[in-house]
């Protein structure tokens, strides 16, 4: 990263290898070149009460200037495949997202005989509020889809291993916040699937021992879902959206801090290996955007029926239990694993620690990034991809057995795709980190 370092009246430039911690500016030090540079940067003043000036330029543009600086400089692998976009178009749809949600809740009455008929008040008569809406019901689609390839390239490539621990476990705190905002969003609305989508989480809820009915309650603000509901609901969406801003720029943050991970292991982290983000990745994030944007638009615009539910244009009837509840397509897999378990809190159990198991995974997997080579061992180099593979398999599956209220032969499924599920986390990766650290060692 661009610095510029005074010290006895020498001036160091250069860019901070990422590996090494040293910047080439310690090594041209004594240069002539840097020696005329040292003396024509005049001197900066900082302190309080005097004007910080650098050939004309005020201290905050100056600090603002380094940083965009600093940021274009950041080093990466040159090896960043495709997946590695993903976090582009995550910002983007993010920043989508908050825009088109912040102009709904102008017209948005979170109330329970209000609530539905403001929202198809922006439908019809606001001019292009359909839009809007259609724009940040797809965003929503298309986020938590890219936020789940971003949680698998990060388990394929090991992105959880030293030093990044604390960087997967604030993403994963992240994608825990997306989640519960993306939930809290599907009731707002106050269609049919909205009010029994709440009446089944406070169920769920209602079925932990000693302070079940306690915390139903709470969620639900009462005995069954009504305005209280809507409110919570309403303050909870709204706020995490403004939580998940500030823990993206903390995952920037330490992504800074610790580096990017390389889809070569550790070989590509080689000082000759990296290149600048800009313009090399800048450009790729910018045409992984614009293809993301291109794909967004066709389905908004021609498929619509792809990520909507007809039951939620029909305005909530308590009186009514619709045949099919289901929650929308990104829970189906944990909704799959809370009915394949006949008990209702260790259903709730399975389905919620089916997330709280992925905050576990640095320690789960011990292995280091000697060990991400190690993974290629001799003739079981297949073996860390059957198991990834099989996960995949497990999470489609019982998302699948969720579609199909886990009947029929989808119990069976349904129970079967939950232990591998399981298995991966609990079984593969501390076998995978041991084998792997004795094929290093050998």
């Amino acid at each position: 990263m661009p610095f510029i370092v005074k010290h006895d009246n020498t001036v160091l430039y250069g860019v901070l290898d990422a590996v090494s911690g040293r910047g080439e500016g310690e090594w041209m030090a004594d240069t002539p070149a840097c020696q005329q540079h040292a003396q024509s940067v005049p001197e900066t003043v900082a302190g309080a009460g005097r004007d910080s000036t650098v050939q004309g330029h005020t201290a905050p543009a100056l600090t603002a200037r380094a940083f965009v600086r600093d940021y274009m400089a950041f080093l990466l692998p040159r090896e960043l495949n495709v997946l590695w976009t993903i976090g582009a178009m995550l910002v983007a749809v993010l920043v989508l997202m908050l825009l088109s949600g912040l102009t709904l809740a102008l017209t948005y009455t979170p109330d329970a005989t209000l609530a539905f008929s403001s929202v198809e008040a922006l439908d019809r008569r606001v001019p292009f509020g359909w839009l809007l809406r259609s724009l940040h019901m797809m965003g929503a689609t298309f986020f938590m889809a890219a936020l789940y390839l971003h949680v698998f390239r990060g388990l394929c490539y090991g992105s959880y291993r030293a030093p990044r621990q604390g960087l997967w476990s604030v993403g994963t705190v992240l994608l825990i916040l997306v989640m519960v905002t993306a939930f809290a969003g599907y009731v707002l609305p106050w269609g049919q699937m909205s009010y029994w989508g709440a009446d089944v989480a406070g169920k769920a809820v209602g079925a932990i021992p000693l302070v079940g009915n306690l915390l139903e309650r709470v969620f639900l603000g009462g005995d069954a879902p009504g305005t209280a509901t809507l409110h919570r609901m309403f303050v909870l969406h709204f706020t995490l959206a403004f939580t998940i801003v500030g823990m993206v720029m903390l995952h920037v943050a330490v992504l800074h801090a610790r580096g990017s991970t390389s889809p070569s292991g550790a070989a590509g982290h080689e000082r000759a290996r990296m290149l600048p983000f800009h313009p090399y990745f800048t450009v790729k994030d910018g045409l992984g955007v614009v293809v993301l944007a291109i794909l967004f638009t066709l389905v908004m615009c021609f498929w619509p029926g792809l990520v909507t539910e007809a039951a939620n244009y029909r305005p909530a009837n308590p009186l009514h239990t619709p045949a099919d509840i289901e929650p929308e397509w990104y829970f189906l897999p944990f909704y799959g694993m809370l009915q394949a378990v006949p008990s209702k809190f260790f259903g709730l159990l399975v389905s919620g620690g089916a997330v709280a198991v992925l905050l576990f995974v640095p320690w789960l997997d011990r292995g280091t990034p000697a060990t991400f080579a190690a993974g290629r061992w001799g003739g079981l180099k297949w073996l860390p991809r059957l198991a990834l593979a099989g996960l995949v398999g497990a999470f489609v599956v019982a998302g699948l057995a969720g579609r199909h209220h886990v009947q029929g032969g989808w119990l069976l499924a349904g129970r079967v795709a939950t232990l591998v599920y399981y298995l991966y986390f609990l079984g593969f990766l501390p076998f995978y980190s041991r084998f792997a650290r004795k094929e290093v060692r050998s």
